[in-house]
């Protein structure tokens, strides 16, 4: 039973633990997926969770707390720019565990902890690539022309 146990240590210093959440908040953040164990998945969730309360309303104070506890500036600014008002209707579960299986090494539980709005656009990553790449072309086809004049 799990009564009276305010938090996982996850068999960790206190100051090991507080770089693990942060850094691990911080990749949930910016890859909006990431792929972990199961007891650090729980653990990371509930600091993400109260991240994305705060970045709901955007104030002075709340962006403070946020940066204290997020190592990049620029994903405090997502949070709050991007994220925050995606998740404004929603009264809470922002992030979904989906399992994945056992580890190969040492069979630990593995998993995947995204936000629950991700979506895997496919389709959308192949035609922002095309783009890419044909304005790239064009780029070159510019400058080549340019100096053949010369």
């Amino acid at each position: 039973m799990k009564h009276r146990r305010g938090f996982n240590p996850l068999e960790r210093t206190s100051a090991h633990r507080k770089a693990l959440h942060r850094s691990m908040v911080t990749s949930l953040f910016h890859h909006e997926r990431i792929r972990t164990t199961k007891a650090k998945a729980l653990e990371i969730r509930r600091s993400a969770e109260k991240l994305i309360t705060r970045a709901k309303e955007d104030s002075v104070h709340n962006r403070r707390i946020v940066s204290s506890r997020l190592y990049d500036e620029g994903m405090v600014a997502k949070l709050f720019t991007n994220i925050g008002p995606r998740m404004k209707d929603r009264p809470g579960g922002y992030t979904r565990i989906i399992k994945l299986g056992e580890r190969q090494g040492d069979a630990a539980e593995m998993v995947i902890l995204e936000l629950v709005d991700y979506k895997l656009d496919i389709e959308n990553d192949k035609k922002a690539k095309k783009d890419a790449k044909a304005k790239t072309k064009a780029a070159n086809k510019k400058t080549a022309n340019a100096a053949e004049s010369k």
